[in-house]
This record gives structure tokens, C-alpha cells and sequence, in this order.
């Protein structure tokens, strides 16, 4: 292996519906690059969500151009072409991508649906609300309106603050974020 190794990602977009014919186009892609002299490995990172990337590795940039250059790859491009196009491609020589401060960060996951927000915090407010009325309130009866309101919301915000909550997010969170929790094991790498 040389010292500088070149690593490439190719960015599709895959028509909907077509997602299986280009993870196994991917596939077969890094298989039959894997025959080329220099190559290192590689692999199909799945973004059901945005794009899809190839990812291969070779020993060299004249090993990596001439796989791009040849007769072979031009005939797998070309079998793509009806269920997904190419949107972009990234080329890193050695280690540079880990240093480099130019790197794009990642998304931010989307926030959650409006209707599961609404959910979870009525599972927070309701609670304490229900029982401050049927505890509490009965003996602050001689209170003024306003007094007895303030100290209802003055309790209930603190307890859903601090307490229910923080809770209730973690027990949530993969409802909540599954994009995020789907992330977590859809990249997993296989070599070709």
C-alpha cells in the first residue's frame, strides 16, 4: 500500500421505489472494482432520506482514475442510469479527510411532528394539572382566582420542568428522532 491512498464517494439520487436495485448495483459495482490492481475496499452507505453513497479506496490516484477511466465502470454507469443518477463526487488522497477543517457537519436531525409534540406534552401537563385540582385546590378555595392560578402554574411548570419532562423525552426519543435512531445502524460498513 502506498502512502497515499485516494478515497472516492459517489453521491446518487435513487428514484423511489428503486432503492433495493441500487444497493445491489452498488454492491456489484465494488465487486467488480475490487478486480482492478490498487484497490482497497469500499462500501454502500444507505440514506433512505437523501442521497446514497458509494465509497471505494484505492492505493493510489492513478489506480483510482484508471478504474474511473475504464471501459468496465462506464458499462456500470450505465446500468444505473434508470433508477438513480449521480449527484456528486468527493475525492480524499491519505488522511486529509480527518484533518481537514473545510468537512461538511452533519445534519441537524428534523424536529418532530407537531402532532408528537402535542402528545408528549400533554402527557407531561395533564398529570400534575389533574391532581393539583383534586388535591391541592379544594383547600386553597378561599384564595383569590388569580393567587390559586399562579401558584397551579407556578407548581406544574416546575414539575414538568424539571421532573416529567426530561423523562418523558428519553422514554420518547425513538418515537420522537427516528431518522436519528435509523442512522445509527443503517451505515454499517461491509467491505467488498
Amino acid at each position: 500500500m502506498t502512502s497515499n491512498p485516494v478515497t472516492v464517494t459517489v453521491a446518487y439520487h435513487v428514484v423511489p421505489g428503486r432503492e433495493a436495485e441500487f444497493h445491489s448495483w452498488g454492491w456489484a459495482l465494488l465487486g467488480a472494482s475490487a478486480q482492478q490492481s490498487g484497490f482497497l475496499g469500499g462500501g454502500v452507505l444507505v440514506d433512505r432520506e437523501a442521497e446514497w453513497h458509494v465509497v471505494y479506496r484505492f492505493a493510489s490516484d492513478g489506480t483510482a482514475r484508471a478504474w474511473e477511466d475504464s471501459t468496465a465502470r462506464a458499462q456500470w454507469d450505465a446500468r444505473v442510469v434508470g433508477f438513480a443518477r449521480q449527484a456528486g463526487r468527493t475525492s480524499v488522497r491519505g488522511s486529509q479527510a480527518w484533518f481537514d477543517s473545510q468537512t461538511a457537519t452533519p445534519k441537524a436531525p428534523a424536529p418532530p411532528s407537531k402532532w408528537k409534540l402535542w402528545f408528549v406534552n400533554m402527557s407531561a401537563v395533564f398529570p400534575p394539572v389533574l391532581l393539583f385540582n383534586l388535591i391541592v385546590l379544594p383547600y386553597l378555595g378561599g384564595l383569590n382566582p388569580f393567587v390559586r392560578t399562579l401558584l397551579l402554574c407556578l407548581c406544574v411548570t416546575a414539575l414538568v420542568t424539571w421532573i416529567l419532562m426530561p423523562r418523558l423525552q428519553r422514554f420518547f426519543k425513538k418515537w420522537l428522532y427516528p431518522p436519528l435512531q435509523a442512522l445509527r445502524g443503517r451505515h454499517k460498513r461491509r467491505t467488498a
